[in-house]
């Protein structure tokens, strides 16, 4: 592998690392802790709205830095022969990865967009109730993504042993 190569891998794997284990903190451990800071609903949602809106800045050049270094790791792990993305093992895991990632990329967005958005005015508003069932269908779609994550990982680790 040469010296780029590398720089390139190890690019895409602290990124990684970033993009999913600050995801996961925010949901184990900021939306939990929360509720223990203070009992006054539109505060709360004001503290975790800024510290996702602040996240989600470094998220989406992050998310650009996965996409960018996972399409240039993707030429060499395959030989820079696109067919062995369907002709391998290797190369359908890959698929299957690159699949899951444009879904979790539209799901993630998707629900920030709108179902953030939309919550952070409910809250403004005082429409608590609203807030709560929107709430609801966000954190949904946020399991969703983070399920996602899960599998993302585990495919990316299976094609370590196809090397």
């Amino acid at each position: 592998m040469i010296i780029i190569d590398f720089i390139i891998l190890w690019i895409h794997i602290f990124s990684a690392i970033f993009f999913v284990g600050g995801s996961f903190f925010i949901w184990l451990v900021v939306v939990p802790a929360s509720f223990k800071i203070t009992d006054d609903e539109k505060l709360r949602t004001r503290i975790v709205g800024l510290i996702g809106k602040q996240f989600a800045l470094f998220t989406d050049i992050t998310l650009a830095i996965l996409v960018i270094t996972g399409i240039y790791n993707t030429t060499w792990y395959l030989n820079y022969d696109i067919s062995n993305l369907f002709d391998t093992q290797y190369g359908l895991t890959l698929l299957v990865k690159i699949i899951l990632v444009g879904i979790m990329i539209v799901v993630m967005y998707g629900n920030n967009i709108y179902h953030g958005k939309k919550i952070m005015n409910l809250a403004r508003e005082g429409k608590f109730e609203e807030m709560r069932k929107m709430r609801k269908v966000s954190h949904f779609f946020s399991y969703v993504t983070l399920g996602l994550l899960l599998v993302i990982t585990i495919l990316a680790v299976a094609l370590q042993f196809y090397l």
